[in-house]
């Protein structure tokens, strides 16, 4: 019965929002490289950074490396932290499972993304308490930012709740 429960709640975190879809025709290694963020909603691995970027980049067997970095603004000291991901489903749909500590994986679902130049995307976790709105630079166009808030902000997101993260000009 506990490994029951424990294959449920695991499963549960690498789920999508109800009501959400991962992008089709996505294309992991246009993916790859550096995102930096722009906005979150907030949780406590983040909480305090600013200057914050994640870098993917290709594992041997199939997933993704990730090396997350922010800086601390209380200790100015820099933080970093990798993981791996997964394909959850086909490896064309946005829709991977990732972790930081060992076998524990959280959903990282792509909700939009700029197919053309893959330049921006959004991001959902498991559900709608995490969300972030990524940039291939750390400035995104306020015209394309306020479009991302509106479609989360429709899709059942507290955009107001929004942290914007602070990143070089």
């Amino acid at each position: 019965m506990h490994t029951l429960l424990l294959l449920v709640l695991m499963t549960g975190c690498t789920g999508i929002p109800q009501g959400l879809t991962a992008v089709n025709g996505f294309d992991v290694q246009r993916y790859l490289g550096t995102w930096h963020e722009i906005a979150r909603l907030d949780h406590r691995f983040e909480r305090g950074l600013d200057t914050i970027s994640a870098t993917y980049s290709a594992r041997e067997d199939g997933g993704v490396n990730v090396i997350n970095t922010g800086h601390d603004v209380e200790s100015g000291e820099w933080r970093k932290v990798e993981g791996k991901a997964y394909f959850v489903d086909n490896k064309d749909i946005g829709r991977l499972k990732v972790s930081f500590f060992g076998p524990f994986y959280g959903g990282y679902n792509i909700i939009a993304l700029d197919k053309q130049a893959y330049s921006y995307a959004m991001v959902a976790g498991p559900d709608k308490d995490y969300l972030w709105i990524l940039s291939r630079t750390p400035q995104l166009p306020q015209a394309t930012v306020q479009s991302l808030i509106a479609q989360a902000k429709a899709q059942g997101f507290a955009t107001d709740q929004l942290i914007f993260v602070k990143q070089p000009t």
